[in-house]
């Protein structure tokens, strides 16, 4: 059974900081990349940010960088996202999922993943 699941969602006051994780299972991890949508209320699905467990490479939306940080432990099928800065408008639920290899050019696109987790709630108050 395919399972992605996320934790480390809360509340914080804006400029503060967040680190989700994402721990995956039921699958072959490095067949695929390991990314972070969210979504808000009447909201789109956004993409925030990927990386490749192959080659490490990691992958940001223009919002999330020098903000967002995503890195994986390959040992143990876990990726992190380390959010700074928090914004209000960051406010959303976070949900990681599994892009494969070959969609890795459009990671960014809800189209390209195959699996995806229930998410975790972000909540930046002023």
């Amino acid at each position: 059974e395919v399972r992605l699941v996320e934790s480390g969602g809360g509340s914080v006051q804006a400029g503060g900081s967040l680190r989700l994780s994402c721990a995956a299972s039921g699958f072959t991890f490095g067949d695929y990349g390991i990314g972070w949508f969210r979504q808000s209320p009447g909201g789109d699905r956004e993409g925030v940010a990927c990386i490749s467990t192959s080659d490490g490479n990691t992958y940001y939306e223009d919002f999330a960088k020098g903000r967002f940080s995503i890195s994986s432990d390959n040992a143990k099928n876990m990726v992190y996202l380390q959010m700074n800065s928090l914004k209000v408008e960051d406010s959303a639920n976070y949900y990681c999922v599994a892009v494969p290899n070959d969609w890795m050019s459009m990671w960014f696109n809800p189209s390209a993943y195959d699996y995806r987790g229930q998410g975790t709630q972000v909540t930046v108050s002023p």
